[in-house]
């Protein structure tokens, strides 16, 4: 029989709070300058005192919510109990056995992944090894900031399976609002549990420590599924211990054997009272949930006709989402007024739709490459009102697509309204036949030979003389009625 893995994450993600955890200190990810966000609390000083921070024990029951966990009527704070160069008071003030969220699951691919527990703690701060020294720095800007760990069941089956799970994680904090969950800041932390065997009982368990990107999380864990199975194949024993990840090598490598639960000699924390939370408490946490990417994927699909990978990058482009919404709804209040049609189908609803997406995907995306999304007046100066009434242009045939690029990219650099763009360079697509029929009469005397040459069963010919039809309208006039128009003549 083959062997089979069994993988359970930890996951640590640091909160969105204006301060620490037990303390004043500004909660700023992005301090350079360090030790510069410190004080007694969260530098261990004899007779200082913690205090919770009421907006990180939100933050924690919201996601668990969100991932359909229970949450806890009574909960408290422990103390856990090792030694780091960079946690101060030599314990951590975490969470052991009553959690804020229990028993919850994330819906991966159809299948639920199980949820065991999302508790508090606090973060430590942060070592530097300067290169060639024989010691350390130590920065605690991080000490104290609140950090949230979620553990799952050992439900995940493979290192495709604990990506995914891991990128939803992160999408879910960020529509929360709770975690900007950048890995690459170390605001979101990854941790595998993982063994193998050949029977439905557990192998011996390794913890891979640390992982800092989803495509590391993911070949760490394919990794560690070959080496333990080769090693079992070869009638060697696997020893329980923590791995770390090598980058440059890929794979993972042994650096220390794994501490029990009772070595850490937890106990409840003196200095904190145990929290309790009544119903009307956490109702008003949950009508704060908003829409979820799982919702959100599902609605785009039925409302709008998109297809997957439209929702999917809609669902993971929040801010272009939005946009997306307030651009239809523009158009929804232009179909009510019946501005071009007295009826229109949801068919032909859908078209629009996709006009919008088709837009904001490609063009609009391209525009915003290097630039971070931003609300009109603050560098992106379109407005959902011009970029409907745009793409109102474009379904309507009033300006060609090639003329479409230059408005959009018009409005993306000055904010201007489109037909103030298109008036002004007279760019509006010629569709009287008579104008066209005079400048396609000028085109071929002007051109004598690609028009014989056509006129001698030479396709190209045609194709080359449509181009000078469009370069001299500046691209306004429609492809398919120059063709039409030309072949005309040239008979």
């Amino acid at each position: 029989m083959p062997y089979k893995p069994t993988i359970g994450l930890e996951i640590h993600a640091e909160l969105k709070t204006n301060s620490k955890m037990f303390c004043s200190c500004k909660n700023d990810p992005d301090e350079k300058r360090p030790n510069f966000n410190i004080c007694p609390v969260c530098t261990a000083q004899p007779g200082s005192l913690p205090v919770a921070n009421e907006q990180a024990v939100k933050n924690v029951i919201k996601t668990g919510l969100a991932l359909n966990c229970e949450i806890a009527k009574t909960s408290k704070f422990d103390r856990k109990n090792y030694f780091y160069p960079d946690l101060p008071k030599g314990y951590q003030i975490s969470q052991y056995d009553m959690p804020l969220c229990e028993k919850g699951h994330l819906e991966i691919d159809g299948r639920k992944i199980r949820i065991t527990r999302i508790h508090l703690e606090e973060d430590t701060g942060r070592l530097a090894h300067p290169d060639g020294a024989d010691y350390s720095l130590v920065d605690l800007n991080r000490a104290g900031i609140p950090l949230m760990e979620l553990v799952t069941e050992p439900d995940i089956t493979s290192g495709k399976e604990a990506r995914k799970f891991a990128e939803e994680l992160q999408l879910i904090l960020r529509y929360l609002g709770v975690s900007d969950a950048d890995m690459e800041k170390g605001q979101m932390r990854v941790e595998v549990n993982i063994s193998v065997s050949k029977d439905k009982k557990f192998g011996t368990k390794v913890e891979i420590k640390n992982l800092n990107s989803f495509r590391v999380v993911e070949r760490a864990v394919d990794f560690e599924i070959k080496r333990q199975t080769e090693a079992l194949e070869a009638g060697e024993k696997i020893v329980q211990e923590t791995r770390g990840w090598h980058d440059k090598k890929e794979i993972t490598f042994s650096q220390r054997e794994k501490e029990e639960a009772h070595d850490y000699r937890y106990f409840p924390e003196p200095d904190l009272p145990a929290l309790h939370f009544d119903d009307s408490f956490i109702n008003s946490i949950k009508s704060e949930l908003p829409e979820l990417p799982g919702n959100k994927r599902i609605r785009f699909e039925d409302q709008f006709g998109l297809d997957k990978s439209t929702v999917e990058f809609f669902v993971l482009n929040k801010d272009l989402s939005e946009f997306f919404e307030k651009v239809v709804s523009e158009f929804e209040e232009w179909i009510k007024e019946q501005d071009f049609k007295k009826d229109i189908s949801k068919q032909e609803e859908q078209k629009i739709f996709k006009l919008v997406s088709n837009y904001l995907t490609s063009d609009v995306q391209g525009l915003l490459q290097g630039l971070s999304f931003r609300e009109p007046g603050t560098g992106w100066k379109i407005t959902p009102e011009n970029f409907a009434e745009f793409i109102k242009m474009i379904y309507k045939g009033e300006i060609s697509s090639k003329v479409a690029k230059m408005v959009l990219s018009d409005m993306f650099n000055t904010g201007a309204d489109p037909s103030s763009i298109v008036d002004s360079n007279n760019l509006r697509q010629v569709s009287d036949d008579s104008q066209l029929e005079g400048i396609i009469k000028e085109i071929i005397e002007k051109n004598p030979k690609p028009a014989d040459d056509y006129k001698a069963g030479k396709q190209n010919a045609l194709q080359f003389l449509a181009g000078q039809v469009m370069a001299k309208t500046r691209g306004t006039a429609k492809p398919d009625k120059v063709q039409e128009l030309l072949k005309k003549a040239l008979q």
